[in-house]
């Protein structure tokens, strides 16, 4: 019998309520302790929980790690050798895009200084907030989760512009996608900028000094992406100014240290990576999940490889 380990106790329940998977046992274990059994082939790891990874190596018969996050990057070196990497494609796609919307419209609207003010009971009136409305608005990383959030965005009569690696055709939502090299040429004309990009070599510290420097006066940062995307200190000099604006969900460390002064900038709407927490979740994870062991124990090709391990 082959063994799969999940990270929560009710998904075992859950998964079989979904209708066995013939020729697997599905067990719970999150990675915290010594793994239950040495024969595990398929696992699935603990969100946000990093430091257990090492315990990935541990496992001799071990095939297949499926996070539970678009993202991978934080798993890659702690995979053994010949061991398939699957990420969870199309699970955070809609809570993500809904969380990078509502970060737009928060920041722009001004939401945080009228939360501050009301926790002194202050009536702040009359000030002009910029609208959504006519915005120039760059999405940065055009896969699923960033179409999703250019649909979203695109009732609210902006004016959407996309970039993703390699420059291709446009899907009905853009005209065209821009490639990564033409960004210089793109940043002076847009006023808001979301961040999906997967962190790369190639991504890593991407929006720098020259980045943030060649955006105009008042535009806005949003980085869902990863926070090693962005340089923070280029990012600290360009917002504590007050000549740009940011709403970070992720950052370069978290939980974000309390002495950190992003806390304290004016016009930085800081959240705590929890932009594709929504309920929708663990009904497109386990979906996934199913869909995953049913292909795992029949030898089928798996979903959402982003490293195969032979």
């Amino acid at each position: 019998m082959r063994l799969v380990t999940v990270p929560d106790p009710a998904w075992v329940d859950r998964l079989h309520a979904m209708g066995a998977v013939g020729g697997l046992t599905v067990r719970h274990w999150d990675l915290s302790a010594e793994p239950p059994d040495s024969g595990i082939g398929f696992v699935v790891p603990m969100m946000g929980h990093p430091e257990r990874f090492p315990r990935l190596a541990t496992l001799p018969r071990l095939e297949v790690v499926q996070v539970v996050t678009a993202g991978f990057d934080h798993v890659l070196s702690h995979l053994p050798p010949g061991v398939t990497l699957c990420n969870a494609a199309g699970v955070h796609d809609a809570a993500t895009a809904e969380f990078a919307v509502a970060l737009v419209l928060a920041s722009l609207r001004g939401i945080p200084e009228f939360v501050a003010a009301q926790q002194r009971a202050a009536w702040v009136p009359l000030r002009t907030w910029p609208a959504l409305a006519g915005r120039r608005v760059l999405v940065v990383g055009y896969g699923r989760i960033g179409h999703a959030v250019a649909a979203r965005l695109a009732p609210f009569e902006v004016r959407l512009t996309a970039v993703a690696r390699g420059a291709r055709g446009g899907d009905g939502i853009v005209d065209r996608v821009h490639g990564v090299d033409e960004l210089p040429g793109l940043l002076p004309e847009q006023d808001v900028v979301v961040l999906l990009t997967p962190l790369a070599e190639s991504t890593r510290g991407l929006v720098d000094a020259a980045f943030l420097a060649a955006l105009p006066d008042g535009a806005l940062v949003v980085n869902v992406a990863r926070g090693a995307v962005v340089d923070t200190d280029a990012l600290l000099a360009e917002t504590a100014s007050g000549r740009l604006r940011a709403a970070l969900d992720v950052h370069a460390v978290e939980p974000l240290p309390t002495a950190h002064a992003l806390w304290r900038t004016p016009g930085v709407l800081v959240t705590p990576h929890v932009g594709g927490a929504g309920d929708t979740f663990e009904p497109r994870m386990l979906a996934l999940l199913h869909e995953q062991l049913t292909r795992y124990a029949a030898g089928a090709p798996l979903l959402n490889v982003v490293r195969a391990g032979h």
